[in-house]
């Protein structure tokens, strides 16, 4: 069986791309980091690949706004290849500052196909400064989105200063009914966090973390999934690995942030 090839932007302020590449290398994708200018030049074809990443970092430094910029680069230069890709069945994750690009882009939530138009915003977190902490997640049974399947809940890493998922109520209601919100920050009860920081860690409205398009295949979220690609990421995996020696049983080597890019790859096979 041929493996999926998948592409990770690099270019321009990005700086998770050999962590995203690692993970989606580890599930058994064929990974390769391309600059953007490769394929606004051509140089490179987004055709050729199954699966389109972009990754967190500070695009263009924030300027103007986190993934504003790269957003409209995108938009300019590859929005018509962008739709025909994700028309032929390609899968496009964005991941924080991904996330900020795509829907700044336009293609998420992506109500109606074929339009690029911005819909939603990500904007500074209500604390005021910029969070670095680990969150629970809920998924979204319900969802169509590829990467959440079988996920009901997840803990994951953040690290954002404008993660704030904000949009008005029509779009909101959409949403929801919709099944579109994949991912919801919620506390050490497996509930949602209703709001309350620091479960929700910026005041994203309804507590959204991620979204996807109709389709189930154009997803972004907050947190970072490529970051827990081993148990040793977490903060606390020496204690549990103690608890699982104790209890008799062994604790898992991967990282719970595999299960998302899993997801991705097997779609395909």
């Amino acid at each position: 069986m041929s493996r999926v090839k998948a592409l990770v932007l690099t270019g321009f302020g990005l700086n998770c791309d050999l962590e995203t590449a690692y993970a989606l290398t580890i599930v058994g994708a064929d990974v390769e980091r391309v600059h953007l200018n490769s394929l606004a030049q051509r140089e490179k074809r987004l055709a050729d690949y199954r699966i389109f990443v972009v990754g967190g970092g500070f695009s263009w430094g924030d300027d103007h706004g986190a993934g504003v910029i790269m957003g409209m680069r995108l938009k300019h230069r590859l929005g018509d290849d962008l739709q025909a890709f994700v028309a032929s069945g390609g899968i496009v994750i964005g991941i924080c500052n991904g996330f900020q690009v795509l829907v700044n882009l336009g293609l998420l939530p992506g109500f109606e196909p074929g339009v690029l138009r911005r819909e939603v915003a990500l904007i500074n977190n209500d604390c005021g400064n910029f969070r670095d902490q680990w969150v629970n997640l809920i998924g979204n049974a319900a969802s169509p989105c590829v990467l959440t399947e079988g996920i009901e809940g997840i803990e994951l890493p953040v690290r954002h200063g404008e993660g704030k998922f904000f949009a008005e109520m029509d779009v909101l209601e959409r949403l929801e009914r919709q099944q579109q919100v994949i991912l919801r920050y919620a506390g050490a009860d497996g509930k949602v966090a209703g709001g309350a920081f620091p479960a929700n860690p910026n005041g994203s409205v309804a507590d959204i973390a991620g979204i996807c398009d109709p389709t189930g295949r154009v997803a972004g979220l907050m947190p970072h999934p490529e970051a827990f690609n081993d148990w040793t990421n977490h903060p606390e995996w020496t204690r549990k690995r103690e608890l699982a020696r104790r209890s008799g049983t062994v604790a898992p080597r991967e990282g719970d942030g595999l299960k998302l890019f899993r997801n991705a790859v097997n779609y395909f096979r």
